[in-house]
């Protein structure tokens, strides 16, 4: 990355910038997400180095900055190593005298707390990326507000609107993931679409995977 950047390297990585590479940080992230969802291990080993790419792209950006605002891919490792060894007590701790090892859920939520008094959190949606997909939005905003022992309903918007949150809400109670769920069901349609596709002869009416 240094030597890309540098003068006499190329052109199209000198010129790139945060705001330039955002669109591709995001579909490198769904490239990856496609491989773990279709198992093909080679392919995720493949989009996980372009995903890294962003990161290390990201980090030598960050060193052009001026001053006390520059930082560089060692920084971001150390502040990571340290986050982690942070909260994780458990395994980075003295274990003498701490009992029976917390379970999964104990851990989550002593995972929450710490993130809410690290980064001075006032209210329990703080944090909640507002330009990540719909679904998943809905989801962890759900998630949040049961967690804080909250009862909020929307204001009422439009009929479509109201039904689909409703089922975010039942799925976040049923511990399922709305997006994945529908991811997974979309991919299906996929299929049936193709195989119709390869099937001339037969009916063309593709219906969804519930219908």
């Amino acid at each position: 990355m240094d030597r890309l950047r540098s003068p006499g390297g190329c052109p199209w990585d000198a010129a790139q910038t945060a705001e330039s590479l955002t669109r591709y940080l995001l579909e490198e992230a769904y490239e990856v997400l496609e491989a773990i969802e279709t198992g093909n291990q080679a392919l995720l080993r493949e989009e996980l180095g372009d995903l890294l790419l962003q990161v290390l792209f990201h980090a030598r950006i960050a060193q052009e900055l001026p001053g006390d605002a520059a930082f560089g891919i060692d920084e971001v490792a150390g502040d990571l190593v340290a986050k982690l060894v942070r909260r994780h007590p458990h395994v980075f701790g003295d274990p003498a005298g701490t009992g029976a090892p917390p379970t999964a859920d104990q851990l989550n939520e002593t995972w929450e707390r710490q993130k809410i008094d690290e980064k001075g959190r006032r209210s329990a949606v703080d944090g909640v990326p507002l330009n990540q997909p719909a679904l998943a939005l809905t989801a962890k905003l759900v998630s949040r507000a049961r967690r804080a022992g909250i009862d909020a309903e929307p204001a009422e918007t439009d009929d479509i609107g109201a039904r689909l949150f409703a089922v975010v809400q039942d799925a976040v109670a049923a511990g399922i993931d709305p997006e994945t769920a529908l991811r997974r069901t979309a991919r299906e349609y996929r299929a049936a679409i193709v195989a119709a596709e390869a099937n001339p002869g037969a009916e063309r009416d593709v219906k969804g995977p519930s219908q």
